[in-house]
């Protein structure tokens, strides 16, 4: 088999037409002005990818409302998706119980989808999807990208955090350190001149400090 290279950080998603749970898809035409978590699982009626579709079937709403919508993907056929999804429905899990998954889950059997996004990798399996996680921003730009072993379950809070951070930095033209969650202070472009690190330094604006001339913050808390 021929494995593509996988598409970086800053291009365009790779463009499909795909059969789906919830009706063909063309993507990421079809959504156009809204963040994008594309994610594979290595198969259907596994017990990690289940407690993955649980949580994120769960979370659904939390996603929407920050203009996000999920799409996931393997190697499986359509009527194992259809099967499965509805076993979720009667699975209990922690505080999940009855999880209805109303997000496409895409039918790629021929893996032609998972081979654009290098979702194949054939040192973990010929055969199934690792867990791949690609953030996409409403003009269709990959602007995250998060691989997972077969074993290892995902972190959806990290997932929704990193697209809170991506939005809050598009629209406020700033960086999140380390740690970051809503609210926090976030830290400013760097002095581009010694002019401008100087008066940073001696700035007495009680929205902004700096530890040093290259590392500013602003104070989102005042």
């Amino acid at each position: 088999m021929e494995y593509n290279r996988m598409p970086l950080i800053g291009d365009k998603a790779p463009e499909f037409t795909a059969v789906t749970t919830q009706g063909e898809i063309n993507f990421p035409k079809d959504y156009e002005g809204k963040w994008v978590i594309l994610f594979s699982h290595p198969a259907d009626f596994t017990p990690v990818c289940t407690t993955e579709f649980m949580t994120f079937g769960s979370m659904i709403n939390e996603f929407k409302a920050i203009n996000t919508e999920l799409v996931g993907l393997s190697v499986d056929s359509l009527y194992s998706h259809i099967a499965w999804l509805r076993k979720i429905q009667e699975l209990e899990w922690k505080d999940k119980k009855h999880i209805e998954v109303t997000f496409p889950l895409i039918e790629d059997i021929r893996m032609e989808i998972a081979n654009k996004y290098g979702m194949i990798q054939p040192n973990q399996s010929n055969t199934q999807a690792v867990r791949a996680v690609f953030i996409i921003d409403p003009k269709g730009i990959i602007r995250t990208i998060l691989y997972y072993p077969l074993s290892t379950g995902r972190n959806m809070d990290e997932i929704k955090r990193i697209i809170l951070a991506l939005q809050k930095a598009d629209k406020d033209n700033i960086a999140t350190p380390a740690d970051w969650r809503p609210g926090d202070d976030v830290i400013v472009p760097t002095a581009g001149s010694c002019g401008t690190a100087k008066e940073r330094m001696e700035s007495n604006d009680s929205n902004q400090y700096c530890l040093d001339w290259f590392m500013c913050f602003r104070r989102e808390n005042k």
